[in-house]
């Protein structure tokens, strides 16, 4: 039987000789060295990819961001429930189309002073906060608007209210603009964001409504 024809040495170009088995197996060890870093490179690659996709899910699916706009509830419902709690008509005004509210609650505050408050968004996605004091004191106003001075007045359908316009500070926030009024028993605090048309729309409507129940 003939014995299989062996592959003569690689000649090596640099060399212009043929490679030694010792450079043979040098060669060797050096292309698997590198074969296999390249795939540790790769399979590296691949799993930050993955690892990439992974928080892409969790903070678009999971995740909500702090602060997240409040779905819209029914504060007429909130404020109907919470009535027979306390002797003032709690204000709840019917509002025209675009007005909604993220939040509604009744508590006891400092100095036992019930309040009443409704975060509303304008038609122009701004915030009205509405706070209504009931039996309460000038310390109480003090507290819904900050402690800001009142730098005026205004009338609203009759209505007297002390504005407080902060909208010229650096850093107002939800107390840009605020008014305050009584009617009977209930000391009214509004503040917020909004633009001075869209306060007297909700400042009208706040005291039409507790004027008629009075």
């Amino acid at each position: 039987m003939a014995e299989p024809a062996q592959r003569p040495p690689r000649v090596v170009a640099e060399l212009g000789r043929p490679e030694t088995p010792a450079e043979t197996a040098a060669r060797k060890a050096e292309s698997s060295r590198i074969h296999r870093s390249s795939q540790t490179l790769r399979n590296l690659v691949v799993a930050l990819v993955a690892s990439l996709a992974i928080v892409l899910f969790i903070v678009l699916v999971v995740v909500r961001p702090e602060g997240a706009v409040r779905q819209p509830i029914d504060y007429r419902a909130v404020a109907a429930q919470s009535q027979p709690t306390v002797s003032e008509t709690l204000a709840a005004p019917i509002l025209p189309s675009g007005w909604s509210a993220n939040s509604a609650n009744l508590e006891t505050g400092a100095d036992d002073i019930e309040a009443w408050s409704v975060g509303f968004i304008t038609p122009k996605q701004q915030f009205i906060g509405l706070v209504q004091g009931i039996d309460a004191n000038s310390s109480w106003v003090s507290d819904e608007v900050k402690k800001a001075r009142a730098t005026g007045s205004t009338t609203i359908d009759g209505v007297e209210w002390t504005v407080y316009d902060r909208r010229s500070a650096s850093e107002p926030g939800n107390y840009a603009y605020s008014l305050s009024t009584v009617v009977g028993a209930s000391t009214l605090v509004l503040h917020g964001t909004a633009g001075s048309a869209e306060f007297r729309i909700l400042a009208a409507a706040v005291t039409t409504e507790l004027e008629t129940d009075r």
